[in-house]
């Protein structure tokens, strides 16, 4: 049977099996409140009263902070559509593990906006508390800020809690002004946020923590921010972002670490043992642009930079610091630890001073740097990178050959270097789509997937597209089209067609 005659028959099973075929999901990123329904509602409106509303959806009351108070473990707070004056406080706002309390809009657009104000929204040790659906905007200090009601020895003060498709924008702008401010707060998740233009001249972070464990950071983007994306510091512990995009987020677009007056540690510090400003922060599976160093390593202990695709940053490709020294009867641990491992770094030599900034105080040669692929797209030769401790497994010089890096599509074609070049085990979250990474990853935050022949990329990769490529390689005699790898002549044969068929109904990667 010719090659075109082959083509017909696959297209002819690609109906049949398409309907099925999609990326798999990969890890789930859990909160407290899945599965999890509201016993009672409270609404909230523009027009509603406080003094006369009675919290339904007719008479409904005029601010979040009153209905807040008002609301018992299972209650919704609906915010209705329609603009709120900032400045609002929700003190001891606490539901409990099997009745949380939800606030926000009730997921339709447009969103709830909160305007103005010192800061839009602030919740002090709040607990059990679903946060989503809001704007907020034109604060003068910080978007939302949350915190433990400066209980700092106190763990349960503000924990378990969910920020959710939470669009903060325009805060501040003449210096250290967040989006989402948090102290003290332990077993959260913030989920699909977008953050932008927070702060000014070189300060501010699109969320800034003090002293917060075990939080995750997923699927958010943001971008035009002047001092970071993410900041962990203040004895931050266990945090991950994950699947996330930062398009010239400021100075350092994750901050791992950072300075800390003593003051505002959480815990406390500790006069027998050595203090961290951050511990065992990961950055992994998101695509960092621009930024004056994408990742900065600040007083951090075992922390994680792993499979991310970094664009071109603009002096330092990493930053390893430290602005918070043994002083005051305090000890504090140098940066040590740090591991940077299967990322690509792809970037304009020109425009870097060094590819890594060492500082005093440090511990540099702790560092590990393994499978990275490292690319100068101006000058591919000088593509070879001078690190603190010899890399094992890097690829040097060689175009990773995205999908469209003018576009910013940076998905992994059949003939990149970065597929299959990883060192495992890769991010158990998944990539920047959620597609699990296969064994041994690819390097960066798109693992190849072998069955996306046209390269679309989102959540569901695979359609009939991708049989009508797969037949277009076949019959161009595309090496792409060896499926299953055979040497026998004839190389291309209707056993690539079964094992094409195969891979695409069990979807990526």
């Amino acid at each position: 049977m010719g090659r075109s005659a082959l083509a017909c028959v696959s297209v002819a099973l690609a109906t049949s099996v398409s309907g099925a075929a999609r990326g798999q999901a990969c890890e789930a990123i859990p909160t407290f409140a899945d599965g999890l329904t509201p016993t009672r509602v409270l609404h909230v409106a523009p027009g509603g009263s406080n003094a006369t509303g009675t919290g339904s959806a007719s008479n409904p009351y005029a601010t979040i902070a009153f209905a807040a108070g008002l609301a018992t473990p299972g209650t919704r707070v609906v915010v209705g559509a329609g603009t709120y004056a900032g400045g609002g406080f929700l003190n001891d706002v606490r539901g409990t593990a099997t009745a949380p309390i939800w606030i926000g809009g009730d997921g339709t657009m447009p969103m709830p906006v909160i305007e103005g104000g010192s800061e839009g929204l602030h919740l002090v040790r709040p607990r059990y508390v679903v946060l989503e659906n809001l704007e907020v905007r034109g604060a003068s200090s910080n978007g939302i800020n949350c915190d433990d009601g400066g209980e700092h020895a106190n763990p349960d003060a503000a924990r378990f809690l969910v920020f959710r498709r939470l669009w903060i924008h325009d805060i501040g702008g003449t210096g250290n002004q967040d989006g989402l401010k948090l102290s003290g707060v332990n077993d959260f998740v913030v989920l699909d946020a977008a953050i932008s233009r927070c702060g000014g001249a070189n300060s501010g972070s699109g969320i800034d923590m003090v002293g917060c464990h075990r939080g995750v950071i997923a699927r958010s983007t943001f971008s035009e921010l002047s001092g970071n994306a993410v900041q962990a510091k203040g004895g931050s512990e266990d945090i991950e972002v994950r699947r996330c995009t930062m398009t010239e987020a400021g100075q350092r677009a994750v901050n791992m670490g950072g300075s800390t007056g003593f003051e505002f540690f959480r815990p406390p510090l500790s006069i027998s043992q050595p203090n961290f400003e951050a511990r065992n922060i990961r950055v992994v599976s998101s695509v960092i642009v621009g930024s004056e160093a994408p990742a900065a390593y600040v007083g951090c202990v075992d922390c994680v930079v792993a499979n991310n695709t970094i664009i071109t940053p603009h002096s330092w490709v990493m930053r390893i610091l430290q602005e918070t020294v043994t002083s005051g009867g305090y000890t504090f641990l140098p940066a040590s630890g740090g591991r940077f491992v299967n990322n690509i770094v792809y970037f304009d030599r020109a425009d870097l001073s060094t590819f890594v900034n060492v500082g005093a105080n440090t511990s540099p040669q702790t560092f590990v740097f393994q499978n990275n692929l490292w690319y100068a797209r101006d000058n591919p030769g000088a593509s070879t990178p001078t690190l603190p401790t010899p890399e094992t497994g890097g690829i040097v010089g060689l175009d990773p050959r995205f999908a469209d890096a003018q576009f910013g599509y940076y998905l992994l074609r059949w003939e990149s270097p970065a597929r299959r070049a990883g060192v495992g085990p890769g991010p158990s979250g998944g990539d920047r789509n959620g597609i699990c990474y296969a064994s041994p990853p690819s390097i960066g935050a798109h693992q190849f997937c072998y069955a996306n022949c046209d390269t679309t990329a989102g959540l569901i990769y695979l359609a009939v597209s991708d049989f009508v490529c797969f037949n277009n390689q076949f019959v161009a005699g595309s090496l792409y089209a060896n499926c299953d790898e055979s040497t026998s002549p004839p190389v291309l044969n209707i056993l690539d067609f079964v094992c094409f068929i195969e891979r695409f109904a069990r979807g990526c990667p």
